[in-house]
């Protein structure tokens, strides 16, 4: 019988979050939760204690720190803003920690726990598109291992064992292209953030199925996966495959592609990542590759598609260029679900905050926190005065 593993989760009420207390919820014998951090999400941050009594969790701010210690055992520690969830990421008792907050807030307590020695399950791609290099540095400093939980980047992972690395030849990261992946361009700027996040094939949170939309979420994959697989992005490809059955594939030199394919469930990849090297039970239905009939694949349109063309600039340009458009993109993602923008404005905000970055190439972590901030007031500036880009 496998060890009990204990897991700390940022971003515990969050779609990848829940999917992983499903999970532990499956296997009692082989999951304990120690650790919780939440955002906003207090009624159902309270549901998950009740179920699964951590020792420690925190959330977004004290506020809801002082509501949710009213209501919870006073043996739970109870913790909020950076520094709680940092707590939460470097609990002595967790053995992994599932790092599924949206976006930069993921990074600091990432890092925090790698350095603590945490193996870490990532769902949180920008970690590694804001710092990389920081990031894969600490991983080898301190012996520890990043599993990847995206769906692409764990069917690499998978597609990779057992094999050499330097027998690669390429990586291709699928994509399904979108809710709009047919519709005429002149159309897409009317779409609204409702019809923006009605993905065709994926249950996903508001903020990667608009990056999905303009893909985005492909464009911060190719980089995440440069530094995850240490492979330069010239050997990353893309290509639009629209049932999202196969989840990405590798190359080798003798001109055999390793593939692999699973249903369109995160549950899939969470769960490799969580009993990793061995394999569990997930509770997703089994592919009918008989009844799915056929697999399409084609290479993206750049000019339909343009976040992708400016990931691959800015992972060639280096240093923070990739944290100023991560930055940007978060900015104009939420300027378009509330409206003030639409969805064909978000690569011209990037564009443009792109072209005034001053880029500083060995960056160290305060330099990353600081591009960080000046692209997100920058954005916010160009979307409150937007007649000057879009």
């Amino acid at each position: 019988m496998a060890l009990v593993k204990n897991l700390s989760i940022l971003g515990s009420t969050g779609s990848i979050g829940q999917s992983t207390l499903e999970l532990v919820k499956r296997h009692p014998d082989r999951f304990k939760i120690v650790g919780l951090a939440a955002g906003r999400n207090i009624k159902l941050l309270m549901e998950q204690i009740e179920e699964f009594k951590p020792r420690v969790v925190s959330v977004l701010n004290e506020d809801d720190r002082r509501v949710l210690k009213r209501e919870i055992p006073g043996d739970i520690e109870c913790l909020h803003g950076v520094e709680g969830a940092r707590n939460v990421a470097v609990i002595d008792e967790a053995n992994i920690v599932v790092s599924a907050f949206v976006g930069a807030p993921g990074l600091t307590p990432t890092l925090s726990a790698i350095k603590a020695g945490k193996d870490v399950a990532l769902a949180n791609k920008e970690v590694l598109v804001m710092a990389g290099r920081i990031v894969m540095e600490e991983v080898k400093k301190n012996g520890v291992r990043i599993l990847p939980v995206d769906s692409e980047h764990s069917a690499i992972f998978q597609s990779i064992e057992g094999h050499r690395r330097e027998d690669i030849r390429k990586v291709i990261l699928t994509a399904s292209g979108g809710p709009f992946l047919y519709m005429p361009r002149d159309k897409v700027r009317e779409v609204t953030p409702e019809e923006a996040m009605a993905h065709p094939n994926w249950k996903m949170g508001k903020k990667i199925s608009i990056d999905s939309a303009t893909l985005m979420n492909k464009g911060l994959e190719v980089i995440e996966a440069r530094w995850l697989f240490d492979i330069q992005p010239y050997r990353i490809a893309v290509y639009i495959h629209p049932q999202s059955i196969v989840h990405s594939m590798v190359e080798y030199i003798d001109g055999s592609m390793m593939a692999q394919m699973g249903t369109a469930d995160m549950k899939g990849p969470i769960a490799y990542a969580l009993s990793y090297p061995e394999r569990m039970d997930s509770g997703i239905i089994p592919l009918d590759l008989c009844g799915i009939g056929r697999l399409e694949f084609m290479e993206p349109d750049i000019d339909r598609f343009p976040c992708l063309r400016l990931a691959f600039d800015a992972i060639k340009e280096g240093g923070t260029m990739t944290t100023v458009m991560n930055a940007v993109d978060e900015v104009a993602v939420e300027a378009f679900l509330r409206r003030e923008i639409s969805l064909t404005d978000i690569p011209v905000v990037i564009d443009a905050v792109m072209q005034i970055h001053d880029i500083r190439k060995d960056s160290s972590l305060e330099d990353i926190l600081d591009a960080d901030r000046w692209a997100r007031d920058t954005a916010f500036e160009m979307i409150k005065s937007r007649h000057r880009v879009l």
